[in-house]
């Protein structure tokens, strides 16, 4: 079971604290984030801000001071003095603003995907209808497992993450059905080269290595699929993006309290 540090709303209009709700399944956008250390650091936080504002705006939920109102939420349930391994979650509809801070859990080297027949609603967007894939999810334990979204006899994403599958020394990625994420995009400039094509499932077995790219599994190596028996043949790439991944975070800088906040 889930355990969080705070679940908070608040009215999109005027700020005004009701109670909590959580929004799944609403017509609306949220991001999550990890925050780390004292002081407090989020990874990619200027990107995910910048993504949910734009995604909320493509979703018809328009405020002139939508930014400005999300910075003062965080602001006003971030601490200066807590150490944080948190991941921190903004969700919002066309009235309400809501976030809740639970802590990450970080992923063990015996991973296992579950296949799961489903394809996310409006899946180029991190929206809200998530009910099913949290179903799979609350069943559980996240440390070790998560599921593999599939369509057409094709995998598209998990619940949580992208997916890099490796081949041959060579990056691949689903050609569309998913969401591309922030660590996803920072691997993206990284790696010289991703191939897009089909991730069919009879062709699974060909992979070397399948890895988790996400702001909850940072980057993940996944050890089975025991559905199709398959198992991962090296760790090679996994160690590679992982010192990759260390870095950007000892280059991520400590999270700016803003106390003059405008509408952009």
């Amino acid at each position: 079971m889930v355990t969080y540090l705070l679940k908070k709303s608040y009215l999109l209009k005027n700020l005004e604290q009701i109670k909590f709700n959580d929004l799944w399944g609403d017509h609306g956008i949220f991001t999550t984030m990890w925050i780390f250390g004292k002081p407090a650091k989020i990874l990619f936080f200027d990107k995910h801000l910048k993504n949910l504002v734009s995604s909320l705006k493509k979703y018809q939920i328009k405020k002139k001071s939508l930014n400005a109102n999300i910075l003062k939420i965080i602001n006003k349930n971030l601490s200066k003095k807590k150490k944080y391994n948190h991941l921190l979650r903004i969700a919002v509809n066309n009235k309400v603003i809501s976030i809740s801070l639970r802590k990450r859990i970080k992923p063990k080297l015996n991973f296992n995907l579950k296949l799961v027949k489903l394809k996310r609603e409006k899946p180029e967007f991190k929206n809200l209808k998530y009910k099913k894939i949290l179903s799979h999810l609350s069943k559980m334990d996240n440390s070790r497992s998560d599921i593999a979204l599939m369509s057409d006899k094709k995998i598209l994403e998990t619940g949580t993450s992208n997916l890099l599958f490796v081949k041959n020394k060579k990056f691949f990625t689903p050609k569309k059905g998913y969401y591309e994420g922030n660590t996803y995009k920072y691997f993206k400039k990284k790696i010289k080269r991703i191939i897009k094509k089909d991730i069919l499932l009879r062709e699974i077995h060909s992979y070397d290595e399948i890895l988790l790219l996400g702001s909850g599994k940072g980057v993940t190596s996944v050890r089975t699929i025991d559905e199709i028996r398959w198992k991962r043949k090296n760790l090679e790439k996994f160690k590679i993006l992982s010192r990759y991944y260390d870095d950007v975070i000892k280059k991520c800088n400590s999270y700016k309290f803003y106390k003059n906040e405008r509408s952009k």
